[in-house]
């Protein structure tokens, strides 16, 4: 097969969808890699170091598009990727498609089969694709949660940690998954006085053993959220329905018994974001205020640490996409977990929650396959 890899476009996306170690293994199975020039310019792999590992370099993304029997990406396709897309070509990436209705239209329109990194599961029931990535961003959302309470930058001007004699910052975390976990660590870490809240007793259960009373957790109802979050200087979105659109927990209405300066991290923004106000912003403009509460909500906040989540992401992505490089379509119908991981296939919606979200009729897998 031909393993095609386009540099990534959209604005501050420094992550590449191969890195020069999974080309080589790519190679070793027997595949023909080609990588687009300087796509690996952000970890810091030029072509050498791509053609050093087996593959060959294009000088555009026309090139992949075109010759490529699988893409594999980090990003959504941008509009001009989609419209490069075929039938009977392979899209491997993250795809969010449940808010995103005119990228799920190109998809379905290019014939093209897609298999989104963030509904791929395993036998835990876990979505392993994601999870590198939702550490990233985990931890990241402190980093510029603490940033954006900075006054210079329209925060409360609080420190995280505090000082002696000082009181900490309060940070609410909603959501007590993944990025939830990795949230909590790095404000624990920092010193804040951290409350995670969730639905599950048995998550909350797990987190307090994790964290051994350095936090609190709380069951999260109306209520309980809306004391944690008038009471917070740093609110954390880290709610995840797996391909489904992220609920609105946090509504505009509530918006107004926040402390003015205090921030919001909505880490659930690839999914719509769980704050009725969220809408997606990028590096280069990360933060906007809604009734004097900051938004921090770019849609790709891994992409600020490229040498940490690209090679994160490889290590997570490799084994699935050597399964299909080497089985192509038979990959999908012997594995459930690549199954899971399959949202379009030539103009059908084979995603259930996708489909639910965006008003289409869903297809399974198995029969969009067979009947195509």
């Amino acid at each position: 097969m031909i393993v095609g890899c386009p540099k990534e476009i959209k604005n501050h996306e420094y992550r590449v969808g191969l890195t020069p170690g999974a080309v080589r293994e790519y190679v070793a199975h027997g595949h023909q890699v080609i990588v687009e020039t300087k796509a690996g310019a952000g970890i810091g792999a030029d072509d050498a170091a791509y053609m050093a590992a087996g593959a060959k370099i294009a000088a555009s993304a026309k090139d992949i598009f075109e010759k490529a029997d699988m893409i594999v990406k980090v990003k959504e396709p941008q509009p001009s990727e989609w419209a490069q897309l075929r039938e009977g070509q392979l899209l491997y990436t993250y795809l969010h498609l449940a808010p995103d209705p005119e990228q799920t239209k190109g998809l379905l329109e290019s014939g093209v089969t897609a298999i989104a990194y963030e509904t791929v599961t395993d036998e835990r029931g876990g979505l392993p694709l994601l999870a590198p990535m939702s550490e990233v961003a985990g931890r990241l959302a402190i980093q510029a949660g603490a940033t954006s309470l900075q006054k210079a930058n329209g925060g409360l001007g609080i420190l995280l940690g505090g000082v002696p004699g000082v009181l900490p910052a309060k940070v609410t975390v909603i959501g007590g998954g993944v990025v939830g976990l990795h949230a909590a660590k790095m404000a624990v870490g920092l010193g804040a006085d951290v409350t995670i809240l969730d639905r599950s007793i048995p998550r909350l259960r797990q987190l307090d053993d994790i964290f051994n009373g350095r936090i609190h957790t709380r069951y999260s109802t109306i209520d309980a959220l809306e004391e944690e979050v008038f009471a917070a200087d740093l609110v954390i979105g880290a709610v995840l329905i797996p391909g489904a659109a992220a609920p609105k927990l946090v509504t505009r209405e509530m918006l107004s018994g926040m402390k003015k300066g205090s921030v919001i991290v909505d880490v659930a923004i690839d999914q719509g974001g769980c704050f009725e106000t969220s809408h997606a912003t990028t590096h280069s403009d990360p933060t906007y205020v809604v009734d004097g509460v900051v938004h921090y909500c770019v849609a790709n906040m891994p992409g600020a640490v490229p040498v940490t989540s690209a090679h994160a992401l490889n290590n997570a992505t490799l084994h699935y996409g050597l399964a299909l490089a080497d089985r192509g379509l038979a990959a999908i119908t012997e594995d459930k977990h690549l199954r899971n991981g399959l949202n379009v296939h030539k103009g059908r919606i084979t995603n259930k929650a996708v489909a639910e979200a965006l008003g289409y009729d869903l297809v399974q897998p198995e029969a969009a396959i067979r009947a195509a």
